[in-house]
């Protein structure tokens, strides 16, 4: 299997705006995020994700709320898993360490996921999620409980 995953894990081959599809490309959550792109090669175990991060979700400093951060960061994760995944198969989260290393502005962000290690029922991940400048802003490590479809 090739090629590249759109948000909900199925091929980017079909239009986002394609009516026949009857799953949105990106999910609620994700749009709250400011999601402008998800890539994800297809057995890849990594993930790019950039996000337009809106004035919505700044705190009362009028930076990114930490909250978000990690939202952003868990999504980029679990594209990164889904690349690995049989059809089917979920992956969520069963917990996740985050690290905040400077404050984050409203605007663009990239995060960038990897799968350190995926087994048969567990798999370990990280991603760090980067500034317009290209300074890192939070890293995060994850424990994600492999579920696959019932044969």
């Amino acid at each position: 299997m090739s090629g590249h995953l759109n948000a909900m894990g199925r091929s980017m081959s079909a239009s986002p705006d394609d009516p026949h599809d009857p799953t949105p490309a990106v999910p609620p959550a994700a749009v709250t995020l400011g999601v402008r792109e998800r890539h994800a090669a297809v057995g890849s175990g990594r993930s790019r994700t950039v996000f337009d991060a809106p004035p919505t979700l700044a705190n009362m400093m009028g930076f990114v709320q930490g909250g978000f951060l990690a939202g952003m960061l868990d999504s980029t994760m679990g594209l990164a898993v889904r690349s690995l995944l049989p059809a089917g198969a979920t992956a969520p989260t069963l917990e996740m360490k985050v690290t905040y290393l400077k404050p984050a502005t409203i605007g663009t962000l990239t995060g960038y996921g990897r799968v350190i290690k995926l087994g048969g029922t567990i798999g370990f991940l990280d991603a760090e999620l980067q500034d317009a400048d290209g300074d890192t802003v939070a890293l995060a490590t994850s424990t994600v409980r492999v579920v696959r479809p019932r044969p």
